[in-house]
């Protein structure tokens, strides 16, 4: 199966007329063309209008990402270490270190799945450490989250994969694409269509390649109508034509909308070309926060030298 990714404007959700229209055909093991008939409104809770008008209730803050002399342990291991970092609104960031450096802690820490042995995390105007179980959901409905192992349900088709990061905004349980409104199904197709899969649609995400399976979750994570996308590893399993496909996805998106991100990723040549800004992890510190353009693979790479054993600490 072809991963190529067709440059396209994402459209804006809703109000394409491409995938109302039926215009192009989404087909699934034999499956017709989709049109009105296939995303016709449900018999739920939520109605179209209701899915609709539940607006992002996070406000749009400029300093998306704040990080506070944030240090995490486990027990008598450091994960992170007195960590400062602040993100603008709508930098695109690269976090670079080796295995055990702290990345993904750190996006733990900003989307309140973990929390800090001391110092504070403020993720889009909120103090995650202050807010109940509640709070913390409804922030997460705010942050995109793209994983390295993708984490779809390979029973379920695409389409309903994509569904699902929009269950924020529904209330009470859904079991099958046709329990969805009609206006999260028209959304979906969207996103499926700015990724570039919208003729999967009704395939089972079990038999998709890992490039397709990665662009899915973009799209499901684009669903959650996000300020802020965290992607930890997401094209660590892919071969190198996917994860110039996949990375290119996400740095178009990101323009398109606005959208800040951060990314850890361990390939220095690719987060160069693709990051507005670097930041270094070296056992849990930061060693390196720089744009992009400043730097060389020379410095990048010092990231990665073996510290000397005499080294002071």
């Amino acid at each position: 199966m072809d991963d190529a990714v067709v440059p396209a404007a994402a459209p804006t959700p809703g109000t394409s007329g491409v995938v109302r229209a039926g215009a192009v055909d989404v087909l699934a093991g034999g499956r017709g063309p989709i049109g009105e008939s296939d995303v016709s409104p449900a018999a739920g809770p939520a109605s179209a209008v209701e899915f609709t008008a539940r607006a992002d209730q996070t406000e749009i803050v400029a300093t998306p990402v704040e990080l506070r002399a944030v240090t995490r342990r486990f027990g008598d291991t450091v994960a992170l270490d007195g960590v400062d970092l602040t993100v603008t609104k709508g930098e695109v960031v690269a976090l670079l270190g080796l295995s055990g450096s702290g990345k993904s802690t750190m996006l733990r820490q900003i989307n309140g799945l973990d929390q800090p042995t001391s110092g504070k995390v403020i993720t889009l105007g909120q103090s995650v450490d202050g807010l109940n179980q509640a709070g913390l959901r409804r922030l997460r409905s705010s942050i995109g989250m793209i994983f390295q192992q993708f984490e779809l349900v390979g029973m379920l088709t695409v389409l309903e994969n994509v569904l699902t990061g929009g269950l924020a905004r529904l209330r009470g349980p859904r079991l099958g694409t046709w329990s969805y409104p009609q206006a999260a199904k028209l959304e979906a197709l969207d996103y499926l269509w700015a990724v570039g899969l919208a003729d999967r649609a009704f395939q089972r995400a079990d038999t998709l390649s890992g490039g397709q399976s990665q662009r899915v979750a973009i799209a499901r994570a684009l669903m959650q109508r996000p300020s802020l996308l965290l992607a930890d590893e997401p094209v660590a399993s892919l071969d190198p034509e996917s994860t110039a496909d996949v990375m290119l996805l996400l740095r178009q998106i990101a323009r398109d909308k606005g959208l800040t991100v951060l990314c850890s990723l361990h390939q220095v040549d690719l987060a160069m070309g693709w990051a507005d800004r670097l930041v270094a992890l070296r056992s849990g510190r930061v060693v390196l926060d720089e744009s992009a353009a400043a730097l060389n693979r020379e410095q990048v790479m010092a990231v990665y030298r073996p510290v000397p054993s005499n080294s002071a600490k």
